[in-house]
């Protein structure tokens, strides 16, 4: 069974920088998983935020976070991390990863519905 635990959320100003990590376990091989980022605040739909292939050669991003956020992973140390800069408060959301298995160079959409497995969440605030 896949498990993955995020972490790494806190609190920040406008403008500011964050790194989410998400740590994955109970796969046989890694490299079979895309990885993604969600985020969800109350009353809302969740949204898709980054994807990673898991080869880690192809990405993808929402619009709303192309240039500031960047995705990238480390199979040897079993993490996926989303690094987060330019902060707004409008990122405010509690943030989730989750993955499924699919061919190692694919990016699945940024849809829930494309993900079997998620992690807790981690809460992140930008504000003053």
């Amino acid at each position: 069974q896949l498990q993955l635990v995020e972490s790494g959320g806190g609190l920040v100003q406008p403008g500011g920088s964050l790194r989410l990590s998400c740590a994955i376990s109970g796969f046989t091989t890694l490299d079979s998983y895309a990885i993604g980022w969600f985020r969800q605040v109350p009353g809302k739909e969740r949204e898709g935020v980054s994807c990673i292939s898991g080869s880690g050669s192809r990405t993808s991003y929402a619009d709303s976070v192309k240039g500031r956020f960047a995705i990238s992973r480390d199979n040897a140390k079993n993490t996926v991390y989303l690094q987060m800069n330019s902060l707004k408060p409008e990122d405010t959301a509690v943030y989730y990863c989750a993955s499924n298995s699919y061919y190692t160079d694919y990016v699945p959409g940024l849809f829930a519905a494309n993900f079997g497995y998620w992690g807790q969440g981690t809460q992140v605030t930008v504000s003053s």
